[in-house]
Formats: structure tokens, C-alpha cells, sequence
């Protein structure tokens, strides 16, 4: 999609905001491959905003972000927010876009609320489920004490879910407040008490969180991208996971999404756009809508749908400010929608400078 160049002196001048951290103070050692990617996808940003017309500057930040942006004033400056925090701090994310809104910036993506609830996974389940989208079934384990003899049948705590009741093998566990498929990989599908225990025990300890142990939904996943106000959905994708005989091994892991050189990654191909029938694409579709809306998603998201054997779509998860690296999914969704990588940087900046211009 070909872009007319305005004039770069019509336009704001763009701070690409990004974390650059040394270590990790948490998870594994490996983690440092999602840390690091949100540089490259800095850069590419950065190279990509000047062909817009617009003028750009990149700000790594190792310390307070407030004294990183200390030269480069809200009247002045929009920021395109790519950062996530230092060393795997929890909800820096969050904490980072309440900062920018407080001191007064434009910045692109998501608020502070937004990417709270939806880092955190059972707050943005409980969301969903009370908004009547389905998603899978769950249950959170602060300790691996708490995981009994049997997978627990209700609970007196709301942060158990409203459909623990329905909890059963297999299951899936996850960190409670970490993104990227950190500590997702085959071991994190459970199908006894003892693995869950087990399993819990590595989140708590290994991740410093909470474990999310969710019902496992065997059957196909789609990511859905959507952005812009009113909410504009692109081209569906789906992982094609046909290399995985065990339905229990088809999941989008860390290796899949990080580590280059193993079968995951060269075995998880994503289709865009998906082959669905009319039909399932409109039911799609109009979940991860109400799924963005739920979440209060603004700017650009992604949403994760797994189809059940009845035909449900269950959201996995809403992820607000995805990876827009050349190489990622929310790009090539915009591609196939007809936008090249400028011109998909642009939009999203575009939107966060008319929304937070009225």
C-alpha cells in the first residue's frame, strides 16, 4: 500500500520507546530471546517511521523511564510505546503506559488498565467469562500445596474461575503474568496430579507468580489481529500444527515462537489468511471483537481462539501491544490486508495520535 510523505515539520516528532535490559531477575536464563526481540522490532520501527514523514528517535531506557524521556517534552514528542519493562519485572508494562499518560505523552497501543488486566490471566479470563465469552475453564495455584489429591471441583475463590467445576485432564500451565509463551512448552500440558503439582511448582518458584492451570482445548488455533476505533479486524491466521501427531503437543511454545533452530519453530507454520468457511470466520471474528472490547483493548491487538470439537471458540488470549516485529503475526496479517511494514506503522501511529487528540 503506497503512503503520501507529508512534510516531517506538519507532523510530531516520534520517541520509539523500548526496553534494553542487561539480565533477567526471574524465568530462564533462554527468556533473554523474547527480551531482546522487542529490540529488533525498535529498530524496525525506527527505520520504518522516517519513509512515513515522520521524524524519530530511538530511546532504549535501563532505568526510570520518566529520566530516559526527561529530554524530550509531551509538546513535542508522541511516543511509539514498544516498551515492556526491565528484567522481567512484573506489570512494568502497565505501570510504564500509566507513567507516559501521567506525564502528559500520546503514546501508541494500549493504557495502563488495558495491558493490566490483560497481562494478567485470570483477571482477563474473569473479564471474559463475565462478559459471556467463552474460554477455557481454570483454576490458579499460588502454591503447589494447593493442588489436591483430585483437580479441584469448585472453589470459594473468585480467582479459581467460574467454571473450576468443570476442570479436567488434560490441562495447560502457565505463569499467571508473563507473555510470549515464556515456560510454554510440552511439559506445560499436564495430565495427572502429580505433573500439575509438579508443574506448579516450577511457575511458582522458577517465575514468582502464580500458576494458571486451564482446561487444554485440542483443536485448531487462530490469531486474530484487529486495531484502529471503530475496531477493524484483518485477515484471520492459523498455526498449522499437521507436524504434531499428539494434539497435546500442538501449542504455540517458546521454542515455536524463539528458538530458530528447533522442530517447533520450523514446524509451526502460520497460514494468513486462514482457510475457514464464511460461517466460522464470522463466529471468529465476532468473539475476538467482543474480546477486544471486554479487555478495553485500543490501537492494535491480537486475539488467540482455540476451536473446540463442538465448534466453540474459546479465547486463550487477548494480547494487547503484540509484537509488530517485520517477522511477527500482527504484520503479517496487515500485509495481507494490503499494508506494507510503513504504512502499518503509520496506521497504529495514526490512531494513537487522533484518539488522544479529541
Amino acid at each position: 500500500m503506497k503512503m503520501n510523505r507529508p512534510e516531517n515539520n506538519t507532523l510530531p516528532r516520534v520517541v520509539v520507546l523500548y526496553n534494553d535490559s542487561a539480565g533477567l531477575i526471574k524465568g530462564e536464563a533462554r527468556d533473554m530471546l523474547a527480551e531482546r526481540g522487542v529490540i529488533a522490532c525498535a529498530q524496525a520501527v525506527a527505520a520504518a517511521l522516517p519513509a512515513a514523514g515522520y521524524q524519530a528517535a530511538l530511546l532504549p531506557f535501563q532505568g526510570d523511564v520518566e529520566q530516559a524521556l526527561a529530554p524530550y517534552s509531551p509538546r513535542d514528542w508522541v511516543i511509539f510505546n514498544l516498551a515492556e519493562g526491565l528484567e522481567g519485572r512484573l506489570f512494568e508494562e502497565a505501570r510504564i503506559a500509566w507513567a507516559l499518560e501521567a506525564m502528559g505523552y500520546r503514546f501508541t497501543g494500549a493504557d495502563g488498565d488495558a495491558l493490566a488486566r490483560s497481562t494478567h490471566k485470570a483477571q482477563a479470563k474473569a473479564c471474559l467469562a463475565a462478559a459471556g465469552i467463552p474460554t477455557p475453564p481454570w483454576r490458579l495455584f499460588r502454591h503447589p500445596d494447593e493442588v489436591a489429591v483430585a483437580v479441584p471441583a469448585g472453589s470459594s475463590d473468585p480467582a479459581a474461575g467460574p467454571a473450576a467445576t468443570a476442570l479436567s485432564f488434560p490441562l495447560i500451565v502457565k505463569p499467571v503474568a508473563e507473555d510470549a509463551s515464556l515456560a510454554i512448552g510440552p511439559e506445560a500440558v499436564v495430565h495427572t496430579v502429580q505433573a500439575l503439582r509438579e508443574r506448579v511448582d516450577y511457575v511458582v518458584s522458577r517465575y514468582r507468580q502464580a500458576a494458571l492451570a486451564e482446561q487444554f482445548i485440542a483443536g485448531r488455533e487462530f490469531n486474530i489481529s484487529l486495531w484502529g476505533d471503530p475496531v477493524e479486524v484483518l485477515p484471520l491466521a492459523e498455526v498449522d500444527f499437521a507436524a504434531f501427531a499428539d494434539p497435546c503437543q500442538r501449542i504455540v511454545s517458546f521454542d515455536a515462537k524463539w528458538e530458530a533452530d528447533s522442530f517447533a519453530y520450523r514446524h509451526t507454520p502460520v497460514v494468513c489468511p486462514a482457510v475457514v468457511a464464511p460461517a466460522l470466520e464470522q463466529a471468529i471474528t465476532a468473539v475476538a471483537r467482543r474480546a477486544w472490547a471486554a479487555l478495553g483493548c485500543r490501537g492494535y491487538a491480537r486475539v488467540d481462539i482455540r476451536l473446540a470439537g463442538d465448534g466453540t471458540p474459546y479465547v486463550l488470549e487477548v494480547n494487547c501491544n503484540p509484537d509488530i516485529s517485520p517477522d511477527a503475526g500482527f504484520f503479517r496479517a496487515a500485509q495481507t490486508a494490503g499494508y506494507d511494514y510503513t504504512a502499518m506503522v503509520a496506521r497504529i501511529l495514526e490512531f494513537a495520535l487522533k484518539a488522544q487528540d479529541e
